[in-house]
């Protein structure tokens, strides 16, 4: 019989601990240690050894999103649940965004505390049991294109090295049958699966149809792995799809933003992919989105060459791709 989780709360409301403490006890058998200050919250991480920190946001002298950055320190991986009796799409952005994994709303319901415990605990055990070994991509796009123009070469390595590859354009049915062709000729030869949405507009908040349709591809395919665009970006659609991915992809180890035509001068990558043996690929996937009746500079050829060779000087080969890496809970995992 496996042990008991092991759950640190950080709450200063001796109510709201003494609540959440019994529900866990008695109804997910959870060992369950509480914290009413959160400045003893380090000490106790370090010395009970949770496999989830519950963490409230208001508290005295230091707020839980604090608290995360501080806990992220020491324990990259740790499952950090926020709670909350705000009800605003600010705090929970915010939350996410510093790298919690779930977030609940006060009053919460026993049913939902216990799933949502579980789940995450269940999954950092698996996690510390056989590692995360699996490699599985989600790329993200606007449109169609995007994915190949910034990641074309890194997600041939994927495949690779045997890596599944999915490829989310949000706004894929709004494009030309030409272009759809294009998208769906490129992911066959990458050997990449294709999924085309049909928004016709951005939301960056966490509640709205961007981060709930990347929401529900994250929880089907389950990456290990997500590439989205830049919160670096001239165009307010793109930086609205980073925005959402925060919130949709909390329960993914790792996010990386990639270079897109858009991308401004603050990109500032801090990982890069060496692609030398991969680039006759995505020249490949780039030259099915060329067409004699529409200009588009950044597939040019001789563009992407001069681009990866800048990069390439951050490597050990001569051509990369450069990344913003988000997150990456599980040490280096892009290839």
């Amino acid at each position: 019989m496996p042990d008991p989780y092991r759950i640190v709360v950080v709450e200063d409301d001796a109510d709201v601990a003494l609540y959440t403490k019994t529900v866990l006890e008695k109804r997910a058998g959870c060992t369950v240690a509480t914290v009413s200050n959160p400045f003893d919250a380090r000490a106790t991480i370090a010395e009970f050894k949770p496999d989830v920190v519950i963490t409230d946001i208001e508290m005295p002298g230091m707020t839980g999103l604090q608290l995360i950055e501080e806990t992220r320190v020491d324990h990259p991986a740790m499952p950090i649940v926020v709670m909350t009796a705000y009800i605003s799409t600010h705090y929970a952005d915010a939350s996410l965004i510093a790298q919690a994994d779930d977030f609940l709303l006060k009053p919460i319901s026993s049913a939902d505390l216990v799933a949502v415990v579980t789940r995450l605990a269940e999954a950092s055990r698996a996690r510390q049991t056989s590692g995360v070994s699996r490699v599985s991509v989600l790329a993200i796009g606007a449109n169609v294109d995007d994915v190949e123009a910034g990641l074309g070469g890194t997600l041939a390595r994927h495949r690779a090295s045997s890596e599944s590859v999915a490829i989310l354009i949000l706004s894929g049915h709004e494009e030309t049958p030409e272009r759809e062709r294009a998208a769906a000729a490129s992911a066959e030869q990458l050997g990449a699966r294709l999924i085309l949405d049909s928004l016709v507009s951005f939301e960056p908040h966490s509640q709205g149809a961007t981060a709930k349709a990347i929401e529900a591809v994250v929880a089907e395919i389950e990456p290990t792995i997500v590439y989205t665009h830049s919160a670096q970006d001239s165009d307010e659609g793109h930086r609205a799809i980073f925005s959402a991915t925060q919130f949709a992809t909390r329960s993914v180890p790792a996010i990386a933003s990639y270079q897109n035509r858009t991308s401004t001068i603050d990109f500032h990558p801090n990982q890069f992919v060496e692609i030398d043996d991969f680039m006759e690929t995505k020249l490949s996937l780039l030259s099915l989105f060329e067409s004699p009746d529409v200009e588009r500079p950044y597939l040019d050829s001789d563009t992407v060459m001069s681009t990866a060779r800048y990069w390439g000087r951050y490597v050990d080969g001569h051509l990369a791709e450069p990344l913003e890496m988000i997150r990456d809970a599980n040490g280096p995992t892009a290839p």
